[in-house]
């Protein structure tokens, strides 16, 4: 958790809490697709994550080392936290296992949920574990659309605009509104 010290005209410095904002992308391919990203987003405020938005859900293709199963929905949820970056990331990960994602599945295969973290208050953080802001957002047409439903301006901590990423994709990817926000 961060605090930043402040004082009002001369008084005592307080410490006060950082609220981070955050953006999550959720994905499920697995049974009931939308109630897996319901369950998902009631899940977070257990953990200290407090969602304050939620994209349209969408049906999308696919993507990755195994295009051969169901489509996925997916969604993007804005957040907001005291965790820092790797416990957000933490977070994610016992939600999904708490809804039965075990780690044993292919990569890029069927799942009954996905939580990932794409963006975090402007960090950027590489480590073994965590990659902040997720490398892929600019090549994943299932992320743009719902991160840009959120927020039509958003960019990366390094100034690209994801409006603009999404009009360079080249054609593929099929992503299809199919559901009301999760909120």
């Amino acid at each position: 958790m961060r605090w930043t010290f402040a004082s009002v005209k001369g008084g005592p410095r307080r410490a006060r809490r950082v609220v981070n904002l955050a953006y999550l992308g959720l994905g499920s391919n697995v049974g009931d697709r939308r109630a897996h990203l319901e369950a998902a987003t009631a899940a977070l405020p257990r953990h200290g994550v407090d969602p304050t938005a939620s994209s349209s859900v969408y049906e999308t293709e696919p993507v990755g080392l195994v295009t051969d199963q169901r489509d996925f929905y997916n969604a993007c949820l804005r957040v907001q936290t005291e965790l820092e970056p790797d416990r957000l990331l933490a977070a994610c990960k016992q939600v999904e296992r708490e809804l039965g994602r075990t780690g044993s599945e292919t990569r890029h295969g069927p799942r009954e949920i996905d939580v990932d973290l794409l963006i975090i208050d402007g960090v950027t953080r590489c480590s073994e574990q965590l990659t902040v802001p997720h490398p892929s957002i600019p090549e994943r047409r299932f992320v743009l659309v719902p991160l840009l439903e959120l927020d039509s301006a958003l960019t990366l901590p390094d100034g690209r605009s994801l409006a603009a990423a999404l009009q360079e994709l080249p054609p593929g990817q099929a992503v299809s509104r199919v559901g009301r926000p999760l909120l």
